[in-house]
C-alpha cells in the first residue's frame, strides 16, 4: 500500500471562528491580525485565538515580532481584510512563509463564508468546522 505524505486537513473549532469574526467586525475598517493555537503538538485543530499587541490600519496589520511566543502549540496567523477579497497580498505570503503552518484570511463582510485558509507557501487549503 503506497505511503501518503499528505498532513491531515486542518479545522477550526467554531468557538474559534465566531471570535474571529467578532475581532474583525469590531476592527473594521481597520484590519486585526493575531495568532493561531492548538491544544496538542501533533493537533490539526485550531483551538485557540493567541492575541499580541499589533499595529493596525485600513490596508495593514503587524505583530510586535519580538512579542511573539516561542510555542509549538502556535500554528500560524488570522488577519481581517475590510475588503471582500481574501487573496493574500505579497506582504502576507511574506508573514506566511515565516509564521507557521496554517494562515487564515477572514474578509469583510467577516462571516464564515468569507474566510479562506492558506499554507505557509500562500496555497488555499481546506478548512472545516467542527
Amino acid at each position: 500500500m503506497p505511503s501518503s505524505s499528505a498532513s491531515p486537513p486542518w479545522m477550526i473549532r467554531a468557538s474559534v471562528l465566531r471570535d474571529i469574526s467578532l475581532v474583525a467586525q469590531k476592527n473594521h475598517p481597520n484590519e486585526f491580525i493575531a495568532l493561531l493555537g492548538v491544544g496538542e503538538k501533533s493537533s490539526h485543530v485550531v483551538s485557540e485565538l493567541v492575541y499580541v499587541p499589533f499595529e493596525s490600519g485600513r490596508t495593514f496589520s503587524g505583530l510586535y515580532s519580538e512579542l511573539i511566543p516561542f510555542d509549538e502549540l502556535v500554528v500560524g496567523t488570522v488577519h481581517s481584510h475590510p475588503s471582500p477579497s481574501a487573496f493574500p497580498s505579497d506582504a502576507d505570503l511574506n508573514v506566511f512563509s515565516r509564521m507557521g503552518r496554517v494562515h487564515l484570511i477572514i474578509a469583510y463582510p467577516y462571516s464564515p463564508q468569507s474566510i479562506r485558509a492558506y499554507s505557509s507557501k500562500g496555497k488555499p487549503i481546506s478548512l472545516r468546522t467542527v
